[in-house]
Parts: C-alpha cells; structure tokens; sequence
C-alpha cells in the first residue's frame, strides 16, 4: 500500500496493478509499456513460473534482504526472474553474515562473486573467522561500483533530530530467580545433548529464546507463577509521561503474544491504540495506518517483523522497543517508521532492557553487527560472525540480577 502512495505521488502517468486479486494469468498477459506491476514476496513465491515468462523490462527488489538466504523458495522465485535492468533496495544489505550478502549480488550481477564455495573460501572464511583487512579492502573494491548507499543524515538534512535513550529495568527478585533458574536449566539440557554443529546452534539458539521472552514478561514463560512485569511496568511509567505530555508513540516487540499482553494492559488503563501483525490483511494494515495517522489513538503496537518497513507513522514522535533484536539495524528500520521525510517534531526512541540480562549482551553485540555490514560499505574493522560457542557463552555468565 506505501508503494501505491508513493507511485501516485511521484510518477502519476504509471499504471498501477497490484498483483493477487482477480486472473493472475491474465493480469500478467496483458501487461503494456508503462504498466506497473506490485507484488509481495509470498506471491512471488507462490506464481513463480507466472513471473519467470514474463520478459521484464525493470525488476525492482524493495527490502530485498527478504531473499537474502539462497536455499530458501523465495530466492529461487526470484532468481527465475528475467529483466533488462535489476536494482535492489536494502537498509540492511547484510544482516548475519557476508553470504546474505553474496546472494544479493547474485540477483543483480550473477558471477561477479563467483560460486558461494569460492565466495567463502576468498571472502567470507578470511573476513569472518580471521578478520583478514586485505580480503575485506578486495570485497569492498569489487561490489563499491555498483553500490550506491546514501546515509539519512546526507539526503533528509531538513529532518529533525533523533535521540536514542537505553532504559534498564531492574528485575523483582523472584524475577531474578527465575531468570537463574531458566539459564541453569538451558544449560543442563544443552549439556545433555550430543547434536552437531548446526543442531546445537539451533538449540542454543531455542534456550536463549525463552530466556528473552521471560525478560519481556514471566507470563510468556511460567504463567502458572503469576509473577508481575517489571518491564511492563517501567513501560506503564513512560506511557504515562508521554500521555500527559501529549504525544504518540510506537511500540515494538518481536514476540506477538508479548504484544498481547501489552494491549491488555492498555486495554485496563483506557488508552486508545492502533495494533499490526503479521495477520494483519494489507487493506487493513493500510487502515490502521491512516487512522493512527488522522489522529485515531495515542499508541502504535507493531510487531518488529511486520511492520518494521513499509509504512509511514509521522504522527508519534517516540518509538519504544520492548525487546532488543539480534542485529540494530532491523531495529533502526523500525525506528524509521516515526522519523522519515514528513515529521516535523524531534523523534525519541526508547530501548527497554532488563539489567544484568541477556538482552543487556544482545546489546552489546550490536556494535559488532553493525560493524559487519559498514566494514564493506564503509571500509571500519569487521567482526567475526557467532558461532556455537560464542552463543553459549551468553548462556554461560551467571544472572548478574541476582547480586544487585
């Protein structure tokens, strides 16, 4: 729907079709000159032999990290694609490691890189386990012509500023305990099993899961506790500062159920919001975007994955997540929804973390992850990517709440 806008506001003499509704088969025969066509990746996916008889003249991948694996149906679908001209959209080009960014380079300019066996062997093995300069500055070299990156700060300099407050939360301590008692049991259970490299990382990958969850609400994890929130309430304290202060805030968290309860919790104060998932239909989406933007609620609750791109909410000027992701820049997309071309009044974004926890690790990874994509595109040290043991070492640590 945001490219629907965008195109009527921009290029009017377009003709626009939304590919899903109606004979698909013969919405793509009839295409002309001028003709538009806008679809999702689930589609894509779903009408691939559709989409690969077509003789495209452009192809344009919006959030094009969406292909970023190239075992998935969905880079597949699109690598069928056959286009004169292909161009590619990304905040987040490379978002775990370089072979994301080995398959994007693959849509675009198929062979530059070389197979993914020679990729990793030249760039990715050297640059990720052994931080080799001389291997990065060649990477670098060989994709800096054909991509453009324009930072915010150098296109929107008529934007107003940004601010980024970290809040820790001070667990309660049968929180404390219980946090203690998930990561001893974490523990147990991956020492119990005997699984190879990539099973073991899936399942150390399953304990830390939990363990964030119960940061975000004991409820997620041990309902039959009945243990209160602390972070839910550090929430209800800066909802209320905001509220009296008359302003309009998102809020993000990647657990759907965690937005459950907040809207509960919203739901027992009176206050009036907007809320979007993953569920949530496009036309719908679309209608809970102009509402909340006409004025309809003090409170946005997106899901991280849902609706971190693609959608313009200039009307609150503080953005609050609820949990920490893996990597900031997903986070800073979501942050983007409030502060883009449109707002008029200084932006606030809020990080809440729980002290002395696993999120506050997750944190500290950021500038790692961070590195890892401007080491390419802007030439800084490149750290290495997370193996097994580096995500068992953040089981590892005892709970740090437990001695406050």
């Amino acid at each position: 729907m945001n490219w629907l806008g965008e195109v009527a506001r921009f290029a009017p003499t377009l003709k626009v079709t939304v590919f899903g509704s109606g004979d698909r088969q013969q919405t793509l025969q009839d295409l002309q000159p001028l003709d538009l066509v806008i679809t999702s990746y689930g589609l894509l996916q779903q009408e691939a032999e559709r989409f690969a008889a077509v003789p495209w003249h452009t192809l344009v991948l919006d959030e094009a990290q969406a292909i970023k694996n190239h075992a998935t149906k969905r880079s597949q679908a699109a690598m069928a694609l056959q286009a004169d001209f292909r161009l590619i959209l990304s905040g987040t080009p490379v978002e775990n490691h370089l072979g994301e960014l080995w398959n994007l380079f693959r849509f675009i300019n198929p062979g530059l890189l070389g197979s993914l066996e020679q990729f990793n062997e030249r760039y990715a093995g050297p640059i990720e386990r052994l931080q080799n300069t001389e291997a990065r500055n060649r990477l670098r070299k060989l994709i800096a012509p054909f991509i453009l990156r324009r930072t915010k700060s150098q296109v929107l300099t008529e934007l107003p500023s940004r601010t980024e407050i970290l809040r820790q939360v001070a667990p309660s301590k049968e929180e404390s305990a219980l946090f203690e008692a998930l990561r001893r049991q974490a523990l147990e259970r991956l020492n119990a099993v005997d699984a190879g490299e990539g099973q073991r990382y899936i399942q150390i990958l399953a304990e830390i899961m939990k363990l964030r969850r119960a940061c975000c609400n004991p409820q997620l994890v041990a309902p039959e506790l009945g243990l209160p929130s602390s972070k839910l309430a550090a929430f209800g304290e800066l909802l209320d500062e905001l509220l009296e202060n008359r302003h309009k805030a998102l809020v993000f968290s990647q657990f759907v159920d965690h937005l459950g309860l907040i809207r509960a919790y919203l739901d027992s104060r009176g206050v009036r919001y907007q809320y979007l998932d993953g569920a949530t239909p496009m036309q719908e989406r679309k209608v809970r975007v102009d509402a909340f933007q006409a004025g309809e609620g003090d409170v946005f609750l997106i899901s991280l994955k849902a609706g971190g791109t693609g959608l313009n909410l200039t009307a609150a000027d503080y953005v609050i997540h609820m949990d920490p992701w893996w990597n900031p820049a997903v986070e800073d997309q979501a942050s983007d929804r409030a502060h883009r071309i449109g707002q008029t009044r200084p932006v606030t974004i809020y990080r809440l973390v729980m002290l002395g926890s696993i999120e506050e690790k997750i944190v500290d990874l950021h500038k790692t992850k961070r590195a890892l994509a401007d080491s390419l595109l802007e030439g800084s040290d490149l750290a290495a990517k997370m193996s097994a043991d580096d995500m068992l070492a953040l089981l590892q640590q005892e709970w740090q709440g437990q001695k406050a």
